[in-house]
């Protein structure tokens, strides 16, 4: 139908989308399709992964959802759409899943589907070339922003897109979670986010968002019954710090629709050093999100752990020397926020060897005690009354 029209008028002009300006595209070059990828994260096989690389770790892995989770997880977001980018993403995912981090964090959307595809090589390279085995990894993924190249006619109407750029109707989901298996050329994503679902209520009402919730978490629950996703959640940036999102809601929709056993289980939202809201701000009906996660038993899931790079370095002689046994800012922020009281795991973006190696000196570190953490909660907020 004239080329999806015309990708939906070129996704609405953008849609005003705020994403990184990228350097000319560069054609992706595919290799001959790969058999796909079978199985899932288990208890067993992280446990095992964990048992290889613990002895030289203090503290590193977290028990969470039936799996043991690194503390340490590598994001995927920035970076060209270029060849070159592709091949460096696949070289650090694959170094930081020979250093023992199991966490791999992505998106459909994340460089227009090739950070997945860097995920599928290196998670080959892994398997192939170091014996590991699919059960040690926990790989995310995510959907909800429309995606040039990446749509299906007939998947959903028009009506469905808020703001010209976002969608979470059933047949769109579906469609994504199938393009997102194939792309990481596995037959199971372990945890599948709604991809900042707050962008929704910028243009719909409160209950035509919750109705649209209710759809959507209908059709992920269906996807683990089919066996295309283990579990799902929402990947959000301001939704549960004062964004419209209620965990406590949204939880009671999955237990209407699943019971006690539903899958949502995991929410991600930015926590770091200068973004302390999920646990001091009481932006969810009088208490904290990360309490009311906690309560809930759903995983969260620390995203912007060095704020794109501004918290690596320039932090104060402070908070240093609050961190003594730490060498660089970036190994401070993140001990920071993977210590944060109701974080399983702080995700670092990460398209170097060098950057994984450097961070992954975080995992000989003990994880701060929460007196200690709030030593430093204390020490920032007496920073932000100065200024």
């Amino acid at each position: 139908m004239k080329q999806f029209q015309r990708q939906l008028d070129a996704l609405e002009r953008r849609a005003e989308r705020k994403d990184e300006p990228a350097e000319p595209d560069e054609p992706i070059i595919r290799g001959p399709s790969r058999e796909t990828i079978l199985g899932h994260a288990t208890r067993a096989g992280t446990e095992r992964l964990a048992g290889r690389f613990g002895a030289n770790t203090c503290g590193f892995y977290r028990e969470s959802q039936g799996l043991f989770i690194s503390s340490l997880g590598i994001g995927t977001y920035h970076g060209a759409m270029t060849r070159n980018t592709d091949d460096n993403y696949a070289d650090s995912i694959h170094a930081a899943l020979r250093g023992g981090i199991n966490l791999i964090d992505t998106s459909l959307s994340y460089r227009s589907q090739r950070s997945e595809r860097a995920v599928a090589r290196a998670l080959r390279r892994f398997l192939e070339c170091d014996e590991g085995r699919r059960d040690e990894v926990v790989i995310c993924s995510k959907g909800g922003y429309l995606v040039p190249d990446a749509m299906r006619e007939g998947t959903f109407d028009r009506d469905d897109v808020a703001g010209g750029c976002h969608c979470m109707a059933p047949g769109f989901l579906a469609d994504q979670i199938e393009r997102s298996r194939n792309n990481l050329e596995i037959g199971t994503i372990d945890v599948y986010y709604l991809h900042n679902p707050e962008e929704q209520l910028r243009w719909v009402s409160e209950a035509e968002f919750l109705n649209r919730i209710r759809r959507s978490f209908a059709q992920l629950e269906d996807a683990v019954e089919k066996g295309f996703i283990r579990s799902y959640g929402m990947a959000t940036w301001d939704g549960f710090l004062g964004g419209g999102l209620s965990l406590s809601t949204l939880a009671g929709i999955a237990s209407e629709l699943a019971g006690d056993g539903h899958h949502f289980r995991f929410i991600q939202l930015p926590v770091n050093l200068s973004r302390q809201q999920a646990r001091t701000i009481p932006t969810q009906q009088g208490s904290c999100v990360l309490d009311v996660a906690a309560e809930l038993g759903i995983t969260a899931i620390a995203s912007a752990t060095i704020s794109q790079g501004r918290l690596a370095s320039g932090l104060s002689a402070r908070i240093a020397r609050l961190l003594p046994e730490l060498e660089t800012d970036a190994a401070r922020s993140i001990q920071f926020t993977r210590s944060t009281p109701g974080i399983t795991a702080a995700l670092v973006g990460m398209r170097q060897a060098a950057h994984v190696a450097e961070n992954l000196r975080i995992s000989r570190a003990t994880p701060l005690d929460a007196a200690s953490h709030a030593r430093i909660e204390d020490a920032l907020f007496g920073e932000a009354e100065q200024l």
